[in-house]
């Protein structure tokens, strides 16, 4: 007899690289101020659509050999990575959510989707970030009031998932107010920009899913390391050392990850005793 959860998980690994499907055309579409929805998903290079039995997330790009069936164009390996990535998203979230049968509800459901569709603003904004140097106000501060009212409904529904509706009216206000000052402090300072003002929305949003306490501490200390890490190598590489443009964006939305799936672990180590779980 097969496990039914192993049928939903696999809904929610197909689900999850749809989802990726559609955020590569957010990706490549949102920035340039192009529609999202239309026209559908064609070939950049020879304007030809694409056929439906070519649009199937991650395979499709196999059978085609990476290339545009008409034109023979390269299509990026960029998009099954992505799509691979948000099914592969899904089905830990799907893990993490639904562990016993009595874990199917309606709330949990909500909450699912929730999580998931904030996992794939933080994917979208990465990508953006990394290629064009913004953050869409779409996928930040225009979403935070979505998430506080995820988080209330989510509280109204007597859902034990979430951080509650004041939680994330708290968090959104010190995870941007607290970014925020510290990049005027710096403008004031220095005389230069040293922060994007997208990455101080960015955490208005994060702010309001995660809460402003134990989360945003971390958030902001595991970012700040992981963009150091990167940043100095490739700033000595490239013979600029501190002085070169690095999207902060997506090591945001890593440490955002990482806390999400992992915060129980990493409270254990800084507050034992202290119970943290968002779903």
């Amino acid at each position: 007899m097969i496990n039914p959860f192993v049928v939903f998980a696999g809904f929610a690994f197909v689900f999850g690289t749809m989802v990726g499907s559609f955020l590569n055309v957010v990706i490549g579409r949102l920035p340039e101020g192009r529609s999202i929805v239309h026209p559908g998903s064609h070939c950049p290079h020879c304007g030809n659509p694409v056929r439906p039995y070519d649009n199937v997330p991650v395979l499709a790009w196999f059978w085609l050999l990476g290339k545009c069936r008409d034109c023979k164009t390269p299509i990026s390996s960029l998009y099954p990575t992505i799509e691979l990535m948000m099914g592969l998203f899904a089905l830990l979230l799907f893990d993490h959510i639904f562990v016993n049968t009595w874990d199917f509800t309606g709330a949990n459901l909500f909450g699912f989707l929730l999580y998931f569709c904030f996992i794939s603003a933080l994917v979208a904004e990465s990508f953006i970030d990394l290629k064009y140097y913004i953050i869409p106000d779409s996928l930040s501060i225009y979403a935070a009031p979505f998430a506080i009212g995820g988080m209330w409904l989510l509280e109204l529904w007597g859902s034990d998932m979430g951080v509650g509706w004041q939680a994330s009216v708290l968090g959104a206000f010190f995870g941007g107010g607290t970014l925020g000052a510290i990049a005027l402090l710096w403008l004031l300072i220095r005389k230069y920009e040293g922060m994007g003002w997208g990455d101080v929305k960015l955490l208005l949003l994060i702010g309001a899913m995660v809460g402003p306490w134990p989360a945003l501490p971390f958030i902001f200390l595991a970012s700040a390391v992981l963009a150091v890490c990167v940043g100095v190598p490739i700033g000595v590489l490239q013979g600029k050392g501190w002085k070169m443009a690095l999207p902060f964006g997506p090591f945001l939305a890593l440490a955002t990850l990482i806390w999400l799936f992992h915060a129980q672990t990493i409270v254990g180590v800084w507050l034992p005793g202290v119970v943290v779980e968002f779903f």
